[in-house]
């Protein structure tokens, strides 16, 4: 089976492919093509692929490619995960946000939209090939925004692309690793978009458990969001939110510590994979060595400053492991080989939310098996969080009005409404000063 990756010349592939290394079963993936635009970053990557596979008897083959028509034909699953601007366009994001006082991280608020805009149209065109050269293969969408990016391609792919994320997955491990239950025997009740979703519930054979989490303060506060949200204020909503929704719920403080860092997270990236990938030069370097410093690193320092402002400490040595990979090959194994499973995925409507419309991407628990991810019926959404999903997706939707039309008014527009921007001169200031540090936002007139 041949599987294709997009951006293979980025600095989380090797923990793809290590978990391909882990699958022996009938089926497996038996060649890896790697596509990027960037050579030197290919190579880099290869050799961490490599020297994974040195010991690993009939590893997947690996070849790499410039060329992404050759790199999609021929395809059975294709994997997405492109940065378009690449990490020094994410510091972008972060700066001309940040100076206008408003939030620039990648996903959420002001420097979602800004590379929302940016990656859409070539996200657009990748589905389009697709759907020529490999119309029979399945799209595991990594890029970010995924739930936008996702929504972008479903609209020539259908339901062939589905996207992952695995801040869910990491969440519902946390919340049944503190309930003394197994992670792979608990339900969770997940609903929202992507980075924008709650766990209402955590069911282990047939009982909900998540109430008895609520009612125990010091069982509350012991792990990563009970320390980031603080007790008081998950004892309120009832539900354990998504980390990323503390950009949300504690948005001027999150925004006044980016202000005060001395490097933003996108610039912090870009300066160590550059370390990284210029060590990658010398033939005399241990790949492998090289990059599990570097991602132990990148880990350990994920969303630091939403941690320092709630006083959150340093991050659980268990939640340094990622996660994504394992989503990743598990929604795979499921569909090529009809091994049936639940996962929390990012999927179209299709009526599971009433509140949007069928064609809406959102992120909810799934059943998947060879014809692919079906979401699962859930409960209504509470006033405060349907108004927040409604709000986002709303901003969502004129994003791909923009992509679409080239309009600088419709962008201007997607930027005022976003509840973490609320001011049309500032939604104007950021188009003006994205288009200004972004070449491939020219499009929009």
């Amino acid at each position: 089976m041949k599987l294709t990756i997009l951006g293979g010349g980025g600095f989380r592939v090797p923990l793809v492919y290590g978990a391909l290394l882990t699958d022996r079963a009938e089926g497996r993936v038996t060649d890896v093509v790697l596509h990027d635009l960037d050579d030197s970053r290919l190579y880099a990557v290869a050799r961490v692929l490599n020297e994974q596979a040195a010991a690993v008897p009939d590893a997947p083959r690996v070849t790499a490619t410039t060329d992404l028509d050759e790199a999609l034909r021929g395809a059975d699953f294709i994997f997405s995960a492109i940065r378009v601007g690449g990490l020094e366009g994410r510091a972008h994001d972060e700066r001309v946000a940040l100076a206008e006082g408003v939030l620039g991280q990648e996903t959420v608020g002001a420097g979602g939209i800004a590379y929302g805009l940016r990656t859409v149209p070539v996200a657009v065109d990748i589905a389009r090939r697709v759907a020529r050269l490999a119309p029979d293969a399945w799209v595991i969408n990594f890029t970010n925004p995924a739930g936008l990016v996702t929504e972008a391609m479903s609209r020539h792919l259908g339901d062939r692309v589905i996207g992952i994320c695995d801040s869910p997955v990491g969440l519902g491990r946390r919340i049944a690793r503190v309930l003394g239950a197994d992670p792979k025997e608990a339900w969770i009740d997940y609903v929202g978009l992507n980075h924008l979703g709650w766990v209402r519930g955590l069911r282990v054979a047939g009982r909900d458990e998540l109430p008895r989490l609520l009612a125990d303060a010091d069982l509350l506060g012991s792990f990563e969001e009970g320390k980031l949200f603080g007790v008081d204020w998950l004892q309120s909503l009832g539900a354990i939110p998504n980390e990323y929704l503390h950009y949300y719920y504690f948005n001027r403080e999150a925004v006044r510590a980016y202000q005060q860092v001395e490097k933003t997270r996108g610039a912090f990236l870009a300066d160590q994979q550059a370390r990284f990938y210029e060590e990658m030069k010398r033939p005399d370097a241990a790949a492998l060595t090289a990059w599990d410093r570097t991602r132990a690193e990148r880990e350990a320092t994920y969303m630091a400053e939403n941690r320092e402002t709630a006083g959150a400490g340093e991050r659980d040595a268990d939640d340094l492991s990622g996660g994504y990979e394992k989503v990743a090959l598990a929604l795979m194994r499921a569909i090529a080989r009809d091994e049936r499973t639940t996962l929390i995925l990012n999927v179209r409507n299709q009526g599971t939310l009433s509140v949007l419309d069928v064609d809406a991407v959102i992120e909810v628990p799934c059943l998947v098996d060879a014809n692919g991810a079906h979401p699962v019926a859930v409960a209504p959404l509470p006033d405060h969080a349907t108004g927040l999903v409604c709000a986002v997706k709303g901003v969502e939707r004129e994003v791909l009005a923009a992509a679409e039309s080239g309009s600088r008014t419709t962008a201007v527009k997607a930027f005022a409404l976003h509840p973490l921007v609320d001011s049309v001169n500032v939604a104007r200031k950021l188009v003006e000063g994205y288009a200004d540090v972004h070449p491939g936002l020219a499009y929009l007139r």
